[in-house]
């Protein structure tokens, strides 16, 4: 019987490889040929998974994306049913940030992608496409957090949305060793109380 090989293990495997080498070396080391050796295979086997280094490229964010989103499915089930969308929040914008292993490394790979997109028109859409999807998750969760009472209706969703996605700006600072990851969770929070706290005691 011929051997089942699991071809989504592979490509996540070379995904993962990806990511070391920009995490580790820089994004100006991301070639195939590189990547097939961090991830233990020839540059033969690689193409066959992906025709491109665009096309890799595009998978390894894509799998960067599925992962951060799985982070913050487990951390919203720690927090019990009916979180506070202020918990909701910090988490959500935690897990942008590089303050874990993991989280760094996706973050480092949206950087090596960002640029990517700057010379790539396909890369660019695909890039874009997500972040409009990642900016509208946040505005939903504040505009659901004013529906319910939690902040108030004189709140632009759109406005607030911005101001929240402005936290994830703490990256580089953090990167570069310019601020703690302590000081950047401690201005979401106050940022976080500030725009939640007149209005919970309200309701």
């Amino acid at each position: 019987m011929p051997k089942q090989v699991d071809h989504r293990g592979r490509r996540e495997t070379i995904a993962r490889a990806l990511w070391r080498v920009v995490e580790q070396r820089g994004v100006t080391q991301l070639t195939m040929r590189v990547v097939a050796q961090e991830a233990g295979m020839s540059l033969g086997q690689l193409q066959h998974y992906f025709a491109s280094r665009a096309a890799m490229l595009s998978f390894a964010m894509d799998f960067a994306s599925e992962q951060t989103s799985l982070r913050v499915g487990q951390g919203l089930e720690k927090l019990g049913d009916c979180p506070h969308p202020r918990d909701v929040l910090r988490l959500t914008l935690a897990e942008m940030l590089p303050l874990h292993a993991d989280a760094r490394a996706t973050s480092r790979m949206s950087a090596a992608y960002v640029l990517e997109a700057l010379h790539d028109e396909a890369v660019h859409e695909q890039a874009r496409r997500g972040l409009v999807q990642g900016r509208a998750l946040v505005e939903r969760l504040v505009r659901q957090a004013i529906d319910d009472g939690h902040l108030g209706s004189d709140r632009d969703p759109a406005a607030e949305t911005n101001l929240l996605l402005a936290l994830t700006g703490f990256t580089p600072l953090i990167e570069l060793n310019v601020i703690e990851p302590r000081d950047a969770l401690a201005a979401i929070d106050l940022h976080l109380d500030r725009l939640f706290s007149r209005n919970d005691r309200k309701i």
